[in-house]
């Protein structure tokens, strides 16, 4: 994969304060992660992650650990 263009953590880096990465493949990447625009919620607005607010995903960040199976419903 080619890096484009590196966001640096931020305010306006769009996975928020936290990632954290279920799946991937050649390419791609999908997982959870936060966000600076919680208006947005419930919008298809980003690649297939799960976006939630900064605030849940530092809550489950910090109580996943590596390895930890992700099942993801419709």
């Amino acid at each position: 994969m080619h890096v484009i263009k590196r966001i640096p953590p931020g305010p306006e880096n769009p996975l928020g304060d936290r990632w954290i990465g279920f799946a991937h493949g050649d390419g791609w990447t999908v997982g959870i992660h936060g966000t600076p625009h919680p208006e947005l919620l419930g919008q298809a607005v980003s690649g297939g992650c799960i976006r939630m607010r900064n605030a849940d995903v530092i809550r489950i960040y910090d109580r996943v650990k590596l390895g930890t199976p992700v099942i993801v419903y419709p």
